[in-house]
């Protein structure tokens, strides 16, 4: 996969009150993630083109990709793919970067959502309403012991315009 042709159309950043290895660990780990990502678990062959995977609380694969760079705990690029019917067809590959770097007492967590193809605002409106919640969870975790409880259901405006291409969604 060439990379190169991707380009970032959502980034977020984060300060952190935890270790570089800590935040990667939470990234990385299924123990770790159930607690922030909604109950969903991420399992990483942490290798140049390992499995990227993230289940459903059920057990059900919710996201599946491949590990694009890995160099622990400094930097995680993956395939970030839904699994909804005919959404990578239609939209193309996700590409997602987490940036770990330490700043001062802190660490600075860059995430990069990218595509190799313009994407539909209303589209990327998932994601964008998503990743804020997960990343707050995930900081809140970190820096208190507790993952912050965020209920919501993707903007109607995204699943309006995956419907309007064809797109299944659960």
């Amino acid at each position: 996969m060439n990379i190169d042709s991707f380009k970032p159309m959502t980034v977020y950043v984060i300060y952190i009150a935890a270790t570089p290895e800590k935040v990667w660990e939470a990234l990385t780990s299924a123990e770790f993630s159930r607690k922030y990502f909604f109950g969903n678990a991420v399992g990483v062959d942490l290798k140049i083109g390992g499995a990227y995977v993230v289940r459903a609380p059920d057990g059900s694969l919710h996201i599946s990709g491949q590990v694009i760079e890995c160099d622990p705990p400094r930097k995680l690029t993956i395939t970030f793919n839904v699994n909804w019917p005919a959404l990578i067809e239609k939209l193309g590959p996700t590409l997602v970067t987490y940036e770990i770097e330490q700043a001062g007492n802190a660490v600075k967590l860059t995430m990069t959502e990218a595509h190799d193809r313009p994407i539909d605002d209303d589209i990327l409106s998932g994601g964008r309403q998503g990743w804020p919640a997960i990343l707050s969870s995930l900081k809140s975790l970190l820096e208190t012991g507790e993952a912050l409880v965020i209920k919501m259901e993707p903007p109607a405006r995204m699943l309006e315009a995956l419907k309007k291409l064809g797109i299944g969604t659960p």
